[in-house]
């Protein structure tokens, strides 16, 4: 059996894909590594979506890559970034396309369901 090494945020990474030219009831997409890669080469924006100290172990090598977490760390347990959706507004034009990951894929897909529902960071394609 082959043993293949590649950084841990490639391992555990599941990327969703979320093309904010789509209408409320888009589909959320998920792609894999290779895809992702060549989307972030076409000037997608990578939206890491883990906590600072998660960004800060090691992130996806990006031209465009930003953390805001979802979840935050407090005295009583994580909860959700109540400025999450106004942070990725003050950082993403509704005409950009983002590519959403974390290290599991659970935040990403709850951050992409908010994103999508949110029509002031979601641009609808008519």
């Amino acid at each position: 059996m082959a043993l293949l090494i590649v950084p841990r945020w490639l391992l555990s990474l599941v990327l969703l894909l979320h093309f904010l030219l789509c209408c409320l009831g888009a589909n959320v997409v998920t792609v894999n590594v290779a895809a992702a890669k060549g989307l972030i080469n076409t000037g997608y924006l990578y939206l890491d979506v883990r906590t600072v100290e998660g960004f800060r172990k090691g992130h996806v090598d990006a031209a465009k890559v930003v953390n805001i977490p979802y979840m935050l760390d407090t005295p009583k347990g994580k909860v959700k970034n109540p400025n999450f959706l106004k942070e990725v507004s003050s950082v993403c034009n509704r005409e950009d396309h983002l590519i959403v990951g974390c290290q599991s894929g659970v935040r990403s897909l709850y951050a992409t369901t908010d994103l999508v529902a949110d029509v002031s960071v979601v641009h609808p394609l008519y």
